[in-house]
């Protein structure tokens, strides 16, 4: 897709380099331009998504190059955190302003109240509205924010943003927190922008389905692909089976050139041989016969030499078309030990009323390997409820036991020792087990050599990710019962595709809270409960009416 030209250019970067202060390189030399409209960014993690966001919001500088933004531009980084002790005009950033029109009300003449107010007459009546737009009607603006959900917290940051009427937006990952109800609001803000420059980065394909362009940053340069979430995979197929076809002829000359070096070396051989042998029957001179070897070994390493420039040069096109096929190696393992027989009891819950959030005395079984999905509103007490099910959290009221081998991922990926290399931390959580057998099972998780070897703290996010997977599922015992929480935040588009297909190996119980349901549905879910002050059996398509505001059913 081409880029924009230069008088639709809202950002611009040019020669664009940051490095760490430890020598490392996050992107070299990288020249972008986005125009007005819907900009997905996707990349994997480490690639420089958050760092990019940053340097075209002034939150940070560059190693050198240069960045260029026209017009205001407002941004939303990861993980949002309010003062509870903050008046929501306060955090709308309206507060000045709605104190200027009140004492313009009461009828203040002072200049300095109407330059305040300038054109934000409509102050108030823009801010409730932007607030119900995102499903905030409920919040008033002389309240403070008190103890809010996170999602909560990035929707009222967004509609701080959204009141500055930014001509560029620049939104990081703004799904992470959101429940189903608040990231159908961050849709529908997506959906009904018309004006300036939005930047998106996410990894949430409903999100990017509404874009319309993708950015892909991939090994420090930008590519570009017209349309949303499902044109762009469309058109990485059209160029990964092109690039498997080069990779194939690459290869072919390859074996083709290492066989006529092999037939050439075999030639020059025998045709030295014969000279020796002419020369040694007394046929010719000696000093002819100098003549002709000597000849013959100087055309013999031009030939050798042409043959060894060939091969050299299809092994340089081989490694370019290997190069341009992605890598992304799935995770294949074999967990026939974590099976459940169908039937089989895994977990009881009985008049259940977690510590925290809105559920009251629920009541819960599940038998054999039952997929089944947590859903519902943030601050409904998910997380709660499974700490409290997996006897984490003492309940408030009722009781809940587990009668099989039960691991756990929570949203923090901070179970695994820093210190510790990836083989140490899968053998805390397997003793017992020889080392020999859990570095053939960390290869499947593409832990192979010398990457078994690194301390946790040196991985990438995906890495971690990974290599946590990797200790709950080669654990010892086997985990008959597997319960995540919110598997897919922070997780890149390919980490959301090797949790899926290392869950497909896993036969026993799965237990997912989560709000991305595409993901929840590509995993099986056989049972979709939502957290209220009941749970209450539903549907995917249940889910998705909830989602829009209709009875489920």
């Amino acid at each position: 897709m081409s880029q924009p030209t230069a008088a639709g250019v809202s950002v611009a970067c040019s020669s664009l380099t940051v490095a760490w202060a430890d020598g490392t390189t996050v992107f070299e030399d990288l020249s972008l331009t986005v125009g007005r409209g819907r900009t997905g960014l996707v990349g994997a993690n480490g690639s420089g998504k958050s760092t990019l966001l940053g340097l075209l919001a002034g939150a940070r500088k560059p190693t050198s190059g240069s960045v260029t933004v026209r017009g205001r531009v407002a941004h939303l980084p990861q993980n949002i955190a309010l003062d509870t002790d903050l008046r929501v005009d306060r955090a709308l950033g309206i507060a000045d302003t709605r104190a200027a029109l009140k004492a313009i009300e009461a009828g203040a003449v002072s200049e300095e109240h109407f330059e305040t107010v300038g054109e934000d007459w409509d102050v108030e009546e823009r801010a409730l509205a932007t607030l119900g737009a995102l499903g905030l009607d409920g919040i008033e603006l002389d309240r403070t924010v008190g103890r809010i959900s996170g999602g909560e917290a990035t929707l009222l940051r967004l509609a701080a943003l959204l009141l500055e009427r930014p001509d560029v937006l620049l939104l990081d990952e703004p799904t992470n927190n959101l429940d189903l109800f608040a990231r159908r609001r961050l849709y529908d803000a997506v959906d009904g922008w018309r004006s300036g420059t939005l930047i998106v980065v996410s990894h949430d394909r409903d999100l990017l389905e509404r874009v319309d362009r993708i950015a892909e940053l991939r090994s420090g340069s930008i590519t570009w692909y017209g349309g949303g979430w499902s044109a762009y995979q469309e058109a990485l197929a059209v160029q990964r089976e092109a690039a498997e076809r080069t990779l194939r002829a690459a290869d072919a000359d390859v074996r083709r050139q290492k066989r006529e070096l092999e037939e050439t070396r075999t030639k020059l051989a025998r045709r030295l041989r014969q000279n020796r042998r002419v020369q040694a029957r007394g046929g010719i001179p000696k000093i002819v016969a100098g003549n002709l070897e000597r000849r013959s070994q100087e055309s013999s390493g031009r030939l050798k030499g042409v043959h060894e420039e060939r091969l050299d040069e299809a092994r340089e096109r081989r490694e370019e078309a290997a190069d341009a096929v992605r890598e992304d190696a799935e995770i294949t393992v074999d967990l026939p030990e974590t099976a459940v027989p169908s039937g089989r009891e895994v977990l009881r819950a009985e008049g259940l009323t977690p510590v925290h959030g809105i559920l009251r005395g629920a009541d819960l079984w599940v038998r054999g390997p039952e997929r089944i999905a947590l859903v519902g509103r943030n601050g409904a007490g998910k997380t709660t409820l499974l700490r409290t099910l997996l006897g984490e959290l003492e309940p408030k009221e009722g009781r809940a036991r587990v009668f099989v081998p039960a691991r756990f991922l929570p949203q923090r990926l901070d179970m695994l020792d820093d210190s510790l290399t990836v083989v140490e931390n899968v053998e805390r959580s397997a003793p017992g087990v020889e080392d020999r057998r859990i570095r053939s099972q960390l290869a499947r998780f593409l832990f192979r050599g010398a990457r078994a070897a690194q301390e946790v703290g040196t991985l990438s996010g995906g890495e971690r990710f990974r290599a946590t997977l990797a200790a709950l599922l080669l654990a010892s015992p086997a985990p008959q019962l597997l319960v995540l929480d919110e598997p897919t935040n922070n997780l890149d588009v390919s980490g959301v595709r090797r949790l899926t297909a290392a869950l497909g190996s896993y036969e026993g119980a799965l237990m997912v809270a989560g709000h991305d349901l595409p993901f929840l549905e590509s995993i099986g879910i056989t049972r979709w409960l939502f957290v209220g002050e009941g749970l209450v059996e539903t549907t995917a398509e249940g889910v998705r009416a909830l989602l829009a505001g209709e009875p489920s059913g």
